[in-house]
């Protein structure tokens, strides 16, 4: 099995240039990567490293309370941040709490053996998965303590059937998993893993302290000017269509709309623009205008979402219809009603748990849109209820990132 994976990393790191060639998210893929180690030689041998890891930036989000907590208490170590994919590294390459932002290299084992020999981490957090079985190898190989945080598991991963040995023996590089839920330690359980402690989700904390910030902004106030306001968050062109035909056919003239698309590109932004018949201003296009006499708010920029949210009286979240949902927390957290797409969140404990405490409700057509959308504009008591479930679901869920470092201070000294 080794043999033959390693040989499909060859072929994939033969085909890659030329798929970069006309594709652009692998373009950044493949650029980035020729990149890493270089960005490396920041870290020198004497140094003491953490070392994060993340899929992408939902995983990044979970692991950034630990970073921040670990930054302020081990100032004396560097803190070296990878990621498997551009929409993770774009969005976060310049954070300032990290001393490193590169992506992980491709999982070969030359890479490896040079990715670990300059990084030399005190220790290795993965977030929530990423199992790349050359590089939980060569970690175990070199003894580096490793640990998994807000971790989940599921059933159908390979770890769990008849077959899957070859990954079930890449876990054993763990020293520690912190999973999500009860689920994923039964799970690990079940194949004599029993180094397992149910934490929670990490992003709980993150967005509970969202509330201890200053989440004002002067033009969206304008914008909203004491109107109901529906939030559309990080959406895709899936769920603009039904967004769009409530607003041209059902909205009426009292209700706001903010769109803060997934996709700023501008030829995605105007034709989104485009296809709204009511009087609609873009975020770049601001200055000057009288915001209140506008019915539709396009956000074409980035980082501003999390405090849009504080002015919705409903949150619309995109992804679930057709790529993955998007973080939910973050509106769920101000304690306002939520709504998102029916196919593609049930990898997401908090859907499935706020779906089944009636906070949240999962849509797929236009007449779920319109009929659910009627429904809590014209109904104040259900949108209190459903906002009030969501905030105490956050409140009862902190604290996975102070059991976290009670353990972590064992590893990393002097922290």
């Amino acid at each position: 099995m080794n043999f033959l994976y390693n040989l499909l990393l060859s072929i994939v790191a033969l085909l890659l240039p030329m798929v970069a060639l006309f594709n652009k998210k692998i373009q950044l893929f493949y650029k980035g990567r020729k990149e890493t180690f270089s960005k490396l030689n920041s870290v020198s041998k004497t140094d003491k490293v953490i070392w994060f890891h993340a899929a992408s930036l939902g995983e990044f989000e979970q692991g950034r309370p630990i970073i921040e907590e670990l930054k302020q208490r081990c100032s004396d170590y560097k803190i070296v941040v990878t990621f498997f994919s551009p929409s993770g590294y774009e969005i976060r390459k310049n954070y300032p709490l990290a001393d490193v932002i590169c992506y992980v290299p491709l999982d070969t084992k030359s890479n490896v053996k040079k990715f670990l020999k300059q990084v030399h981490p005190t220790i290795a957090i993965m977030i929530k998965y990423e199992f790349w079985p050359n590089l939980l190898s060569g970690l175990k190989r070199q003894q580096i303590p490793t640990v998994l945080i807000s971790g989940i598991f599921r059933e159908n991963q390979s770890f769990f059937k008849w077959y899957g040995s070859f990954m079930r023996e890449k876990l054993t590089a763990f020293n520690h998993f912190f999973v999500q839920n009860e689920t994923s330690k039964n799970l690990l359980n079940s194949i004599e893993f029993h180094n397992v402690t149910i934490a929670g989700d990490t992003r709980f904390d993150r967005v509970y302290d969202i509330l201890q910030q200053d989440n004002s902004l002067d033009f969206i106030s304008a914008f909203k000017n004491n109107h109901y306001t529906v939030v559309a968050g990080s959406t895709w062109k899936d769920d603009e269509e039904l967004l769009v035909d409530y607003i041209n056919n059902h909205a009426s003239e009292n209700e706001k709309f903010i769109i803060a698309p997934h996709n700023i590109h501008q030829k995605q932004i105007k034709e989104l623009q485009d296809c709204i018949n009511k009087k609609t201003i873009l975020y770049s296009e601001k200055e000057g205008k009288a915001l209140y006499d506008y019915q539709v708010f396009i956000i074409d920029t980035i980082g501003l979402l999390t405090k849009i949210y504080s002015y919705a009286d409903v949150a619309c979240v995109g992804g679930g219809l057709k790529t993955n949902l998007h973080n939910i927390l973050e509106p769920a957290v101000y304690g306002i009603p939520i709504v998102f797409g029916n196919k593609k969140y049930k990898k997401f404990q908090e859907a499935v748990d706020l779906l089944k405490l009636e906070g949240a409700i999962a849509i797929g057509t236009k007449k779920d849109f319109y009929t659910t959308f009627a429904n809590l504009q014209s109904n104040p008591n259900l949108r209190e209820k459903m906002g009030t479930t969501n905030f105490l679901y956050i409140e009862n869920n902190i604290g996975a990132t102070s059991l976290i470092l009670d353990y972590l201070k064992n590893i990393v000294a002097n922290c």
